[in-house]
């Protein structure tokens, strides 16, 4: 019972200084210095009552480190998967933009030019009711719109109307030309915003394949961990698996410290109950199905590619392909409510800053009675787990 004790508080701690240290830079390994036992070592220590109870706590603070180890990487993984789905938004909304300008540019040359096929139409005109002159020569010679303008507009032989029609055409090239300078910039800018999504989606790629590494090696060595206890222990290799694996799932997912109280920030009223079931139904539809960052659908999910077709199924925008977008719609719309004022249907967002303004780097459902919908990361599927508390923000 002591050594169980003993890797309870080991896993905590070690889990709480992944959840304080991290800010996407990996913890470093406590293993580097920690040789793992070996077969020989751990038979040896079977015949000293001293030896054999600083091997159990030697391997269970190797499994403890390795916990901190798979704890920081899953949350690497969802933090890239989140800047992607950030960086694509950013992508997708200048697209639209370079989109809407060419329609809008387009439309503009077309009055630009209908404009000037009218100035060409007076001139012509002035020709021929012989009033053309100096006035004809300076639209034929004048380099700029503006100083045609200038110039036309100081004869007197052209009429009130053709002068409107003289600054209209101006108007007009000008704001072609203004056009045409936004599309510019919003292109170069398309160019960047490319580029950023096409790097977060390598580094958000990379986080995910860390991670999947990482899980095989641990399952790998917590075979032999395992092993080593139960020989230490004096148990089935089974059973010491379940008592190791149930304090470090307890440990993660269930005592980490609770969320911050926070104060209710406007009446939100109760949700609409037929929504939220049309949303749970889809949501659990997916339970067992993949991973895959930015996935929404069919077979495929991330968290917030989960949750915005769910909600979608039930016909309510919750925001973008994105944990944080879906933050703000939602705070936008006057939706969010304390943690501890939770109902069945509210999102709940994790948060590595305590900051009201600060991305989120995972939503999921809320389900009631502590338990939660999550597309976690890509060593997971689809799930129903317990709350965990670690990193939950307060709205």
């Amino acid at each position: 019972m002591k050594a169980l004790k003993s890797l309870r508080k080991r896993v905590l701690a070690s889990v709480m200084v992944a959840g304080l240290t991290f800010g996407g830079i990996a913890v470093q390994s406590a293993l580097a210095d920690r040789p793992y036992p070996s077969e020989q070592e751990v038979q040896d220590a079977r015949n000293s009552v001293t030896k054999k109870k600083a091997m159990i706590e030697r391997i269970q603070g190797i499994i403890a480190d390795l916990t901190v180890e798979q704890v920081d990487l899953e949350k690497t993984a969802m933090i890239k998967a989140e800047k992607y789905n950030q960086a694509r938004d950013e992508e997708a909304a200048i697209a639209a933009k370079v989109t809407e300008l060419e329609k809008k540019v387009a439309a503009a040359a077309a009055e630009a030019e209908q404009a000037q096929t009218q100035l060409a139409q007076i001139a012509s005109q002035m020709w021929r009711d012989g009033s053309a002159g100096t006035s004809l020569n300076l639209f034929l010679n004048s380099d700029k719109a503006g100083n045609l303008l200038y110039q036309l507009g100081a004869q007197e032989k052209i009429a009130q109307s053709s002068d409107q029609i003289y600054k209209s055409a101006i108007q007009r090239q000008q704001y072609a030309s203004s056009l045409e300078s936004q599309l510019k910039d919003a292109k170069a800018e398309l160019v960047i915003k490319t580029q950023e999504a096409k790097t977060a989606l390598q580094e958000a790629e990379a986080a995910a394949a860390e991670l999947r590494t990482k899980v095989e090696e641990q399952k790998a060595l917590n075979r032999t961990f395992t092993a080593q206890l139960a020989t230490l222990e004096n148990i089935s290799e089974s059973l010491e698996q379940q008592r190791i694996q149930g304090l470090i799932d307890e440990a993660r997912q269930n005592n980490l410290p609770g969320p911050i109280d926070a104060p209710s920030l406007y009446d939100v009223g109760p949700p609409s109950t037929d929504k939220v079931n049309i949303a749970f139904a889809f949501a659990k539809q997916q339970l067992g199905e993949r991973y895959v960052l930015g996935g929404m659908g069919p077979n495929i999910w991330d968290c917030s590619g989960i949750t915005k077709a769910s909600y979608a199924a039930a016909g309510t925008y919750i925001g973008t392909h994105s944990a944080t977008n879906q933050f703000y719609n939602m705070a936008g719309k006057r939706r969010l409510v304390p943690i501890k004022e939770a109902v069945p249907g509210d999102l709940m967002w994790y948060s590595y800053t305590e900051d009201f303004n600060g991305d989120k780097y995972h939503v999921v459902m809320y389900l009631g009675d502590g338990m939660m919908l999550e597309a976690p990361n890509p060593m997971r599927t689809v799930r129903i787990v317990p709350l965990r508390y670690g990193d939950l923000f307060r709205y």
